[in-house]
């Protein structure tokens, strides 16, 4: 196998060199990521190859874009955290079910023994497959097929790395899984899915819940015989009042086949995904909940570091013409940082069907010291819009900020 590895000299040959350095220090790192393997992989996997040149300007900051056929390049820390949850070994033979633009792949490469990578889009495949042969990633196998189905060709896999989401674990995979192998998969309903990680022990699933994630849906076979389907017309925050815990009944939940052993997540904020120097607290007489008994807090001291959570919401903008966007929020000592949107604030991005983004509102920004503020706003829904993503957070500012009471309703 060769693989392209740019540490000696590189910051005089690769014009992203410094960017990715950073993103690896300052969103993945500091994030949770600890695997020095992985860490090396990413830093040295060149992000910007595997995305279209209209967007190259965004591959190496922490967020999912857009590449073609309604699908998306996952962000960095979410192809970090699932490869160090794979935990990779040299002599593995891993199924990656989603092949996308290739980069998941290119960042296992160098990790393990051989990859087999699966794409239903055969545009995507085909671009994939020449970016990692140019790259010379040669221990990558790709192919055209449902993911759904696997690839029995090459079955047993000692892991398998699933980068979209099915409401429900396909059992061709589970088949195909090595005995005490390891599947990472996000599962569950199109808006409120779970990442797992799962063991294959006596045949049966062990299953263990690592946090709340946003995917692309699975689609061909996975897609058409989703049970639970989102309602675009009538767009909705779950959990905007934060009186929800993790495992409580009415909290969203993973889709899950009967008979699986599950350990339930901690720390985790229901309803919501992708956290970042957030936690869930309990209101008293000295800092109540602006509604109920709980909100969430950030708190952040780096300037430009992430503290944040975000929500993804169906909206149909045939259906929807205008929406009510409100909440709270309660800060102390709040620094806004050197972007002008780097400010506590909740915001709101509507996309088309490919996820190209329409249009972005938002209330805030909240600075300095205050008790909560109550704001909203009304706006109008692009038609074209099918697909929403809601934030709130610091977004880089430094100082503390609660959020509360956060709704969505039609207009």
């Amino acid at each position: 196998m060769t693989w392209l590895i740019l540490e000696n000299g590189a910051e005089g040959t690769d014009p992203y060199w410094k960017s990715r350095q950073r993103m690896v220090e300052t969103c993945i790192a500091t994030a949770g990521v600890i695997d020095q393997r992985v860490l090396h992989s990413i830093r040295n996997t060149l992000r910007h190859e595997f995305m279209p040149e209209e967007v190259r300007n965004k591959a190496y900051l922490d967020m999912a874009v857009p590449i073609g056929d309604a699908q998306t390049i996952s962000s960095p820390f979410t192809v970090a955290l699932m490869t160090e949850t794979l935990r990779p070994s040299k002599t593995d033979r891993v199924l990656e079910v989603g092949t996308g633009s290739g980069y998941q792949a290119a960042v296992l490469s160098p990790l393990v023994e051989h990859v087999y990578s699966v794409e239903i889009m055969p545009c995507l495949s085909r671009k994939a497959s020449e970016t990692l042969s140019r790259l010379k990633y040669e221990n990558v196998s790709t192919r055209v097929a449902d993911g759904f189905e696997g690839w029995s060709e090459a079955a047993p896999f000692d892991k398998i790395i699933v980068t979209c989401s099915p409401e429900a674990v396909p059992e061709p995979l589970v088949e195909q899984l090595c005995e005490g192998g390891t599947l990472i998969i996000p599962v569950g309903e199109r808006y409120q899915q779970t990442l797992c990680r799962m063991v294959k022990t006596n045949g049966k699933l062990v299953r263990e819940e690592l946090r709340p994630t946003l995917f692309v849906p699975m689609t061909g076979e996975a897609e058409e015989g989703r049970k639970v389907l989102p309602d675009a017309t009538n767009p909705a925050v779950v959990n905007g009042d934060f009186e929800m815990k993790a495992c409580q009944p009415g909290a969203p939940a993973s889709s899950f086949t009967s008979g699986a052993t599950v350990t339930p997540m901690a720390d985790q904020v229901p309803g919501w995904y992708y956290g970042r120097q957030v936690s869930l607290v309990d209101g008293n007489s000295r800092h109540p909940a602006a509604v109920g008994n709980r909100f969430v807090r950030f708190t952040n001291q780096t300037p430009g570091l992430g503290s944040h959570l975000l929500q993804g919401i169906s909206v149909d903008g045939r259906e929807v013409s205008q929406m009510v966007l409100s909440g709270s929020c309660r800060t102390w000592e709040v620094v806004p940082g050197s972007d002008p949107n780097a400010a506590p604030m909740v915001s709101i991005s509507l996309y088309d069907e490919t996820r190209s983004e329409l249009a972005v509102f938002w209330l805030g920004p909240f600075c300095g010291t205050h008790d909560w503020k109550a704001r909203k706003t009304v706006f109008e829904v692009p038609e074209k819009s099918r697909e929403a993503i809601l934030r709130i957070g610091l977004f880089g500012a430094t100082g503390t900020a609660d959020f509360d009471a956060i709704e969505l309703i039609r207009a």
